[in-house]
């Protein structure tokens, strides 16, 4: 997170003696990535966070692979995909590579459990539902639409209050705003497409001290443990620092315009280790008078595309729908269907909203994604007439 935040009580200085009202100390705990040198958050609790009283270990995750190794490009609709369950633990594995991974859940139960992802930064798009997010920073509202980046290692619980449907990456790299949008001190510059007042963080610290069972779910190893901790994981009393969850709304992106089409990196919102993440949003097209809004053909050369359609509309597709995810792979060539090329020129604007990932290394599909593929996707290019007829839906 590129500024500083701070909720509850803290001393005035980092470690220094910080004393319960009873006289006990509360327990320092550093957070942090890169060791000692990275980004990191003070947390004072009431109890030590390492009381643990069991361990055992609920199941492993093997993401399987297509066994299809034909290139081709791919469209999976989200509609298809099983429904149900938690919406930490039964994410259904779309595409992944080691870098990231993009996966699917609309849960319908609410977890008891706190979850803590010790491999993995996230970034849950939420695609509907609304709630709040739990955790030991505080509580974070949450609204369709949202961004929630998580950092690793931040325990969280989520509240819903009405219907979910999550888009989850989850990214072996710490997960920050493109380094061109920021200063060398580290502030958004001018002319970036969003600033620090977009970025949402813990409002309300909630402090527990309460004895008992209270089970945490840690993801490591590519499996997932239960430890139970003999007290309410919710007993921060305050925090300071630059580590922490927070959420930036895909309707406050500001989209960057131009003369003519202007190139995807102008939509990008966030970066990792091998990937990046874009957001197209409402705005208006190109304003030469001869300009073509549809993007031109193109090649990914060391770049996998993937596109997820968070509405029904999308100025250079056909076929595809609302909850619509696309794979075009690096090795083939691809661009607007068509017609579409034609119905953009002299178009004033667009509505559509998706979110896009490119990752630099190949992804692979899961096999969980299959039952759900759109297995002529491929073929969509060809024109109507030429024996074969774009699907409208």
């Amino acid at each position: 997170m590129p500024f500083y935040h701070s909720l509850g009580q803290i001393p005035r200085k980092r470690h220094i003696v910080f004393r319960r009202p009873d006289g006990g100390l509360y327990s320092e705990q550093l957070m942090g990535n890169e060791g000692f040198t990275g980004p990191s958050s003070l947390l004072y609790h009431i109890h030590p966070p390492t009381t643990i009283k069991s361990v055992r270990e609920l199941r492993k995750l093997e993401w399987e692979i297509d066994p299809s190794a034909a290139l081709r490009h791919r469209h999976f609709r989200t509609r298809a995909l099983p429904k149900g369950g938690s919406p930490t633990l039964d994410r259904i594995p779309l595409l992944f590579n080691r870098d990231i991974a993009m996966l699917w859940v609309e849960p319908d139960k609410t977890d008891a459990h706190f979850y803590r992802n010790a491999q993995a930064d996230e970034v849950v798009y939420v695609v509907e539902g609304a709630g709040t997010l739990e955790s030991q920073f505080g509580d974070l509202a949450i609204k369709p639409g949202d961004y929630l980046v998580l950092p690793r290692g931040i325990m969280h619980r989520y509240r819903f209050t009405s219907a979910p449907k999550l888009l989850c990456f989850e990214s072996r790299g710490y997960v920050r705003p493109p380094r061109r949008y920021l200063t060398e001190y580290g502030q958004i510059v001018e002319g970036a497409p969003y600033s620090e007042r977009d970025f949402r963080r813990p409002t309300e610290l909630v402090t527990h001290d309460e004895k008992g069972d209270f089970p945490i779910i840690v993801k490591q190893y590519n499996a997932l443990t239960e430890m139970v901790l003999d007290h309410h994981p919710l007993d921060v009393v305050g925090w300071d620092g630059y580590f922490f969850p927070w959420a930036f709304n895909i309707h406050d992106f500001e989209p960057i315009v131009g003369k003519v089409h202007q190139p995807p990196p102008v939509h990008q919102t966030f970066q990792g280790d091998g990937f990046v993440i874009c957001s197209f949003c409402p705005r208006p097209y190109d304003f030469h008078p001869q300009a073509v809004p549809a993007p031109y053909n193109h090649s990914n050369v060391d770049s996998d595309e993937v596109l997820f359609y968070a509405s029904s509309e999308f100025m250079s597709r056909k076929g595809i729908e609302y909850g619509s995810i696309t794979h075009h792979p690096d090795g083939l060539p691809h661009g607007p269907h068509p017609g579409r090329t034609e119905a953009s020129i002299g178009a004033k604007e667009t509505n559509e909203l998706a979110v896009m990932m490119d990752s630099f290394r190949p992804l692979s599909v899961a096999k969980n994604a299959l039952p759900a593929e759109d297995a002529e996707y491929y073929r969509s290019w060809i024109e109507a007439g030429d024996g074969f007829n774009p699907p409208t839906s």
